[in-house]
């Protein structure tokens, strides 16, 4: 068992804390984006706007409101403006299979839809009428709902994990505490369909630092253009791997203060072809699953000094948390399931039950078994060793192979299926289909089953290569011999 620091635990939110910088940091400037900025004041000015629009409309405490995610200021004030009436907010990402959307509005039963733009059924965020003097409400308690956001749906059905205010407030301060405020705020770039955005979302507005807006990964005058750094960059290794592959990649000593990687188990031969573009950047892993809050655990390392170990190590828990290292019978091991207890700890899945939820006073509490495995490297710290089931993470993209599997065969045509994940410059699945006739147009199977994978999943953990193959090569086990499977792709 390993302890994080003890802190109070707030009563208040990060509502609270936006409006507290609008009160004393009006003019600080709070998001940044192409057509300009919106200071700490005009923040605030545009959530009341909105959290009164919305009232209007019925939405009451405890409500959900789905929110079309874009990363538009007017979406980032949406977002604050559905907690400031003690709602919850459902992000979607535009960009998500028409699927996945069904089932996220099936389960959320949203009193509300919400969208900077014209979307049918929907507020449009920029119908709402500027007021002189918006009403002032009363704002979120730690036990309300602070968002639901929902997994990537690889596990055949997106689940939606209901986080509290007291859960995200103890995140933002304990991150917060990590990136420091030495730069100038931190890059938004990532789906705010997913949680791996809300670090650079919600911590510099905790903070009172800026946002800054950019269109994705390929925006590079927003995120490489600036003339002073950001106080943090929050990175999967793969975004860093595809940043390698600019024609300039980043020097990351003028871009940030602190790097932090997060979503993927961090490979040190990352660290080595990143070379001295790391030198005097503080670096930081940062590891936790979406039901513990964004992130529950981090370690702080130096470029020339990365352990020696096969992966850069998940470090220590998170204020007000315990974590727990058990074997299948929750009994204390040195290598193990890993089990976070404590404040960052989710409330639970909307509409669902799951035995991954425990509350049991020898575990603290309130516990998540997190289905990682891991092992103590020291007396504090953990080391991320692999999945107790197929679970990956692709791009920061939670997936199921197990589900993976399902939906393949599900294919007209498919009779057996194996995957593989290839480490690269972008981590990749791969998938090896077994035809049902072995006559059949192996190039067209292969395209069906990427088209119907997209209509599912996300783009990310959409296999990008297809290999038809006469058989599946078992070993001794019976698990699938992938390098020997793939010898018949090629041959």
């Amino acid at each position: 068992m390993i302890l994080g620091e003890s802190r109070p635990l707030l009563n208040d939110s990060v509502v609270h804390l936006i409006r507290g910088h609008a009160e004393t940091g009006p003019a600080t400037v709070a998001i940044e984006h192409a057509g300009g900025g919106w200071t700490y004041r005009e923040l605030w000015q545009r959530v009341l706007e909105i959290a009164a629009a919305l009232g209007e409309s019925g939405v009451e405490p405890g409500d959900r409101v789905v929110l079309w995610a874009n990363r538009t200021p007017d979406t980032i004030a949406a977002a604050v403006a559905i907690m400031a009436l003690r709602a919850a907010y459902v992000p979607i990402d535009p960009k998500h299979p028409a699927e996945r959307v069904k089932a996220i509005l099936a389960q959320a039963k949203p009193a509300a839809v919400v969208a900077d733009g014209p979307v049918p059924g929907a507020l449009d965020l920029a119908d709402v009428p500027k007021l002189v003097r918006p009403p002032e409400r009363d704002l979120p308690r730690v036990d309300d709902i602070a968002y639901a956001v929902f997994t990537s749906g690889s596990t055949g059905t997106p689940k939606g994990v209901l986080i509290e205010h007291g859960s995200l407030v103890n995140y933002v301060g304990w991150c917060g505490s990590l990136t420091g405020r030495d730069g100038t705020g931190s890059p938004l770039f990532a789906s705010l369909g997913f949680d791996l955005a809300f670090t650079s979302l919600w911590v510099p507005l905790a903070q009172g630092d800026r946002v800054v807006v950019a269109s994705g990964m390929w925006d590079s005058a927003t995120l490489f253009g600036r003339p002073e750094p950001y106080s943090f960059l929050k990175l999967t290794p793969s975004h860093a791997r595809f940043l390698e592959q600019l024609a300039s990649p980043p020097d990351y000593r003028a871009l940030t203060r602190l790097l932090m990687f997060g979503g993927e188990a961090l490979d040190p031969g990352l660290l080595t072809a990143l070379g001295d573009r790391l030198r005097g950047v503080r670096l930081v892993n940062h590891y936790g699953p979406t039901e513990t809050t964004i992130g529950c655990c981090a370690y702080e390392f130096a470029a020339d000094r990365v352990p020696a170990l096969p992966t850069v190590p998940i470090g220590s828990p998170a204020w007000n948390t315990v974590a727990h290292v058990v074997d299948d019978q929750l009994r204390p091991a040195r290598e193990g399931e890993l089990v976070i207890a404590g404040r960052p700890v989710a409330a639970g899945y909307l509409g669902l039950t799951s035995d991954r939820f425990l509350d049991t006073p020898e575990l603290g509490g309130r516990a998540y078994r997190t289905g990682d495995i891991v092992e103590m490297v020291g007396p504090r710290t953990l080391r991320y060793l692999g999945r107790r089931d197929d679970q990956l993470k692709i791009s920061g993209h939670r997936i199921e192979l197990g589900e993976l599997r399902h939906h393949v065969l599900g294919v007209p045509g498919v009779a057996g299926v194996a995957f593989e994940v290839v480490h690269g410059m972008i981590d990749e699945v791969e998938a090896f289909v077994v035809p049902a006739d072995p006559s059949a147009d192996g190039l067209a199977l292969a395209r069906a089953v990427r088209t119907a994978l997209r209509g599912v999943l996300p783009e990310a953990v959409v296999p990008d290569e297809v290999h038809v193959v006469p058989r599946l090569v078992l070993t001794g086990n019976g698990k699938c011999d992938v390098r020997a499977t793939r010898s018949l792709a090629l041959g």
